[in-house]
């Protein structure tokens, strides 16, 4: 086997940053129980670190945003990770609460070796905005501990042989050397481990304390002492992660699947008053959709995003504020997986949905992904290709003005000129319209524009005159006569007829014809 691990060094202040947007350069760390538990570079150009009291670091930086500390925001954040590698193989365990591990050996031949899967796999993180240190090792703990200890861009060639002995071979008593000698890869792993600190296996505060004082500093201290005093002072636990980091005890892990609905949520740093600060917390939410519909092999289509208010109108019986919740449903034309389009598309929307109250919290839920392959991508334009731009143009122009302003015109089956087309949604034609089969090319018999209302026309000598000149008719008649069965009956007679200065002009003559002093004659529409 071969496992990537994953080490997330800062997953807990960039999943606070997120929703930050340019206000992300400040000062800025999380606190827990009035102790700084992390801090950004700039904080840490102030002399904020780790461990100190909050009022000593409010003393160094005033201007420093404090943040709260929150386990389930981390958690989300890993698992929009965790659904990203869920793209370039099934078997994902999470290693909380800033870890994650892949198991990718049946990948490698897929995606052309181990240095493109690692290249592959940063690109598709770079969305969610985190720093990761990554690692190789043919055990799963042995490549998480080392991911931990540095990243890790470059495998080297002894792990890119198509088989490597799978961890947990052999009995726990095996020697390590024996495998080192059989195998290089595991060589390399064990020759990383042994400077890694003992500390990383100490269950809790005080088993790493009695570490220190025993001089247990690196793993390959404690692998020098004798079993039994270790198990009896920190317990089997630390043996048992010896033997599995170095691939002498199975180490059973179970994968995680992607949920079938998506939800997730992020609340705002600051309440949103405009839908300008709304989309910070929104990219976050759409980059993690897209993670999770990628993991699940599927598209975007139909969403909801859900915007928590607090409104100051209503309040409990306590006097504290109560809670609204609006929903901003959104439908696209075709399934996608264009992050940048869903984002185009959102902020057009949200620019015309006026707030009912301030903002604090931003949710996303999508129950309907389409399952199924993306298009295949084209080397030269083709219609389909051409469709799917007008379509882009259509959805953001729909969120700008609302459905109903942008229409389409499309053939309706009816003999009438001023019926034979309606008005449609332009996006669900464009749709459901099946392509064309080709044909042979026929003259346009029909003019595109069409009066609102048909024009009457004087007659001379049998022959429709406008604007004081004969019309030359050159084609026709076409005869149109239908309508009986709902009342509205047409009996018309349809020319092509030419204007002395060659514009071309369609006119239908009624049948019968009317009597002396009605108008016969009418002009309908214009060609060109």
């Amino acid at each position: 086997m071969l496992w990537i691990g994953l080490h997330l060094p800062l997953l807990s202040l960039e999943a606070f940053c997120a929703r930050m947007g340019a206000e992300a350069a400040l000062p800025v760390a999380l606190q827990e129980q009035h102790r700084i538990v992390a801090a950004n570079a700039a904080a840490a150009a102030r002399g904020v670190a780790p461990g100190m009291k909050r009022a000593t670091a409010l003393a160094l930086a005033p201007e420093l945003v404090l943040g709260q500390a929150d386990p389930r925001r981390d958690a989300e954040a890993l698992q929009a990770v965790a659904h990203v590698l869920l793209a370039f193989t099934p078997t994902v365990v999470p290693a909380p609460p800033d870890g994650l591990l892949a198991e990718v050996q049946a990948s490698l031949r897929c995606f052309g070796g181990p240095a493109r899967l690692w290249q592959r796999i940063a690109d598709a993180l770079a969305p969610l905005g985190h720093r990761v240190q990554r690692a190789h090792a043919p055990s799963a703990l042995g490549a998480l501990l080392l991911a931990r200890a540095q990243d890790d861009p470059h495998p080297p060639d002894a792990l890119t042989r198509a088989a490597l002995c799978p961890a947990g071979h052999g009995a726990a008593g095996d020697p390590a050397g024996r495998r080192a000698a059989d195998d290089p890869a595991w060589a390399a792993l064990h020759q990383r481990l042994v400077a890694l600190p003992a500390a990383w296996l100490a269950p809790d505060e005080a088993a790493c304390a009695q570490m220190e004082a025993m001089g247990l500093r690196t793993l390959a201290d404690l692998r020098r002492q004798p079993r039994g005093g270790l198990a009896r002072r920190f317990g089997p636990g630390v043996l048992s992660a010896l033997d599995r980091a170095w691939g002498l005890a199975p180490d059973p892990l179970e994968p995680i699947a992607p949920p079938l609905r998506f939800h997730s949520q992020v609340e705002l740093w600051a309440r949103a008053d405009n839908t300008d600060a709304l989309l910070g917390g929104a990219q976050v939410l759409l980059v993690r959709l897209l993670a999770w519909a990628q993991a699940r092999h599927a598209r975007v289509q139909r969403f909801t995003l859900l915007l928590h208010h607090e409104s100051r109108l209503r309040a409990n019986s306590q006097g504290e504020a109560g809670v609204q919740l609006s929903r901003v449903d959104m439908a696209l034309a075709e399934p996608t997986g264009d992050a940048r389009h869903l984002q185009a598309v959102l902020r057009e929307r949200l620019a015309r949905e006026p707030l009912a109250a301030p903002v604090h919290t931003m949710g996303l839920a999508c129950d309907e992904p389409v399952l199924g392959p993306p298009p295949d991508g084209e080397l030269f334009p083709s219609q389909a290709g051409q469709r799917e731009g007008f379509l882009r143009l259509a959805e953001r122009l729909q969120a700008r003005l609302g459905r109903d302003a942008v229409q389409r015109l499309a053939v309706h089956a009816d003999h009438r000129p001023e019926r034979a087309t309606v008005q449609e949604d332009a996006t669900t034609r464009a749709t459901a319209a099946a392509p064309v089969p080709p044909g042979p090319t026929h003259r346009l018999t029909r003019p595109t524009w069409l009066l609102p209302t048909p024009q009457a026309l004087p007659e001379r000598a049998s022959r429709p005159w406008l604007g004081g000149q004969p019309l030359h008719l050159l084609a026709g008649p076409e005869r149109i006569e239908t309508g009986w069965w709902d009342g509205d009956l047409v009996c018309r007679d349809y020319f092509v007829a030419q204007q002395h200065d060659g514009a071309l002009l369609w006119v239908y003559r009624l049948r019968p014809v009317p009597p002396a002093g009605e108008p016969g004659w009418f002009l309908h529409g214009r060609f060109g």
